[in-house]
């Protein structure tokens, strides 16, 4: 398998950037993304109309751009769920809602391969670049370069999450603030101090079992006191708020301009 930049620079220590495609569906966003320098992106199939077939192109795109992609599964539970987006060359998956140590093992049994799981054998894939090897080397490079990320989302998360890390092939760990928010009683309040205090108790954790730890937000400032406090793993925006603040932006200025026209005057 192709060596997953974003995982050996997460081992390494180093702040990787990514975002969250949610709607467009041309397999040319990750190059435009990788052009404007992120280092992974993360195809969002939890909150999409995406079907596997466009997943499936976006990663093509992604694997020719040269950028990581990551696959947010609809939901942590269903073997098939899972491994699919790895069979079609997602280098690796963010799953959401994870509660308890059982929920991790039985993720970990349906994306690895023996000796830590029991993925599905289908080895000639898109996963593999289509070549013909030894079994065994196969299942081992994809082991060691595919990522999973636990998503943490609720306040049952945080105050089981050493549990949750002690689960051999757990890579990452990432907060989910507006469910957060919500699970904590101040829905869409991801700047309170309740929701502050219990996602640096998640940072202090992972810091603890060594695993790297991080967030996706919108807010370039809070994304930079959370990489000082030791987040590694930081997502901004998406590929929607991009589009629509940038496009807002743009015609905001214009319009600024044209109300000082005179009406009917030509120039």
């Amino acid at each position: 398998m192709r060596e997953n930049r974003v995982k050996k620079a997460l081992k390494e220590g180093k702040v990787v950037i990514g975002t969250m495609v949610s709607e467009v569906r041309s397999p040319g966003i990750a190059q435009m993304l990788a052009t404007a320098g992120f280092d992974f992106m993360v195809i969002d199939l939890e909150h999409s109309g995406f079907s596997i077939q466009t997943v499936a192109d976006l990663i093509l795109g992604a694997r020719a751009a040269g950028i990581t992609c990551i696959v947010r599964v609809p939901s942590k539970k269903g073997h098939h769920l899972l491994s699919r987006p790895l069979d079609v060359g997602a280098q690796g998956l963010l799953v959401p809602q994870v509660e308890t140590k059982e929920e991790v093992v039985e993720i970990i049994k349906a994306t690895k391969y023996y000796p830590l799981g029991q993925r599905g054998m289908a080895l000639r894939r898109i996963h593999s670049d289509f070549v013909r090897k030894d079994a065994l080397e196969i299942t081992r490079s994809a082991n060691e370069q595919t990522l999973i990320i636990l998503q943490i989302e609720s306040k049952k998360a945080i105050d089981g999450l050493d549990e949750l890390l002690s689960v051999e092939g757990v890579d990452a760990a990432l907060i989910g603030p507006n469910d957060l928010s919500q699970s904590l009683g101040i829905p869409g309040q991801t700047t309170h101090p309740k929701e502050i205090e219990y996602i640096g108790k998640m940072v202090n954790i992972c810091k603890e079992h060594n695993v790297p730890s991080g967030i996706h937000l919108g807010s370039v400032e809070a994304l930079k006191k959370w990489i000082n406090e030791g987040m590694r793993l930081i997502m901004v925006s998406s590929d929607i708020n991009m589009i629509v603040e940038t496009a807002a932006r743009l015609v905001r200025e214009l319009r600024e301009v044209a109300k000082n026209i005179k009406e009917g005057e030509v120039v």
